[in-house]
């Protein structure tokens, strides 16, 4: 990447070998996986603005070929999976043959799992457990560089309804799924017919097409008595009214993402008198204990589950451009780039 003029601008290059330094490990990478965060930070609509020439990628799965001096638990040969860190972010990515990362932000690939499902998993898996997660106690404001980490707290009560938007891409099936091991109602939104059925095969209860007219009056004819208690938005934009016009008392909005762009008219009194509350969801927030804890608990639901991460499709290296023209068209699941062999 040598411009914030978006991802149709990247190139291939060879570049120098990186080197791991204290604490680092250094991975061959086999999968990575692609994020809406990649296209935004690529279009300078990101809060982290790297130095150029930058590597994309956060999320990625490869074979330990070095480690650094200090590191323990991490050895040559281990194959693994990049949790948690500043990969893609502020360091070079994972859209690289070796990639570079902290010992203490990787972590094994999950038993019964495949590299592709293991590549794309821990950042979206991540970020619905805290958008599900974050609301059930309170905790002080804390910032988030350099915070001790956001403590792990319960999930809601079994039983709450939970509204996912976006509900057909990462986040959004990473949702659905932590969802159903929560034994909550799981309400979600999809545009396509097909991708509907597929969130019906993962476990939500219902699936709206959030363009129909009428969308408030299907939701809440269908939860009835209920309203909905926590809503996980993915998207924003004109829906988001709509979203808090359908929450209960004390209902709250997580909120992941904003792919439809700003929220307009957005009115605060409609906060006021079912004490509703917003909140945003920041994975940066978890400090390497947390995030690890976090992930076993993701594991672990998956496995009682008998599910597995969701992946849309796989794109060879020299492909990563029709691979984010995928990310930007929907996709069920995880968009995939295979790297290496």
């Amino acid at each position: 990447m040598d411009s914030y003029d978006g991802v149709e601008k990247l190139r291939l290059d060879e570049v120098t070998d990186p080197q791991p330094g204290p604490g680092q490990v250094l991975i061959r990478t086999i999968y990575a996986a692609l994020n809406p965060a990649d296209a935004f930070l690529a279009q300078a609509q990101y809060p982290a603005k790297p130095a150029l020439p930058h590597v994309l990628g956060r999320d990625g799965v490869g074979e330990v070929i070095a480690v650094g001096t200090g590191v323990d638990g991490v050895r040559p040969g281990d194959t693994v999976a990049i949790l948690h860190g500043n990969a893609g972010v502020e360091t070079w990515g994972t859209l690289a043959e070796k990639t570079l990362a902290g010992a203490a932000e990787v972590v094994p690939v999950p038993r019964g799992w495949s590299l592709e499902e293991a590549a794309g998993a821990p950042l979206v898996y991540l970020t619905a457990w805290q958008a599900l997660t974050q609301w059930s106690e309170p905790r002080p404001s804390t910032p988030t560089t350099g915070a001790p980490g956001a403590p792990l707290e319960a999930p809601p009560v079994p039983g709450s309804v939970v509204l996912i938007t976006g509900a057909s891409g990462g986040v959004g099936s990473a949702t659905v799924l932590l969802a159903k091991s929560m034994e909550l109602t799981v309400v979600a939104l999809s545009r396509s017919a097909q991708k509907a059925e597929q969130l019906k095969q993962l476990g939500a209860d219902y699936v709206f097409d959030p363009t129909e007219k009428g969308l408030r009056k299907q939701v809440l004819a269908a939860i009835a008595p209920k309203r909905v208690d926590l809503a996980v938005d993915c998207v924003a934009g004109p829906l988001f009214n709509e979203i808090i016009a359908m929450l209960g008392f004390g209902g709250r909005i997580s909120v992941v993402g904003r792919s439809g762009g700003a929220v307009p008219d957005f009115n605060t009194g409609t906060l006021f008198f079912r004490r509703n509350r917003i909140g945003g969801v920041s994975v940066a927030d978890y400090s390497h204990p947390h995030a690890r804890a976090a992930w076993m608990q993701c594991v672990e639901r998956l496995d009682k589950l008998g599910k597995r991460p969701v992946v849309d499709s796989v794109f060879e290296f020299a492909d990563v451009k029709a691979a984010f023209a995928r990310l930007s068209q929907g996709p069920m699941g995880k968009v995939v780039v295979k790297i290496g062999g």
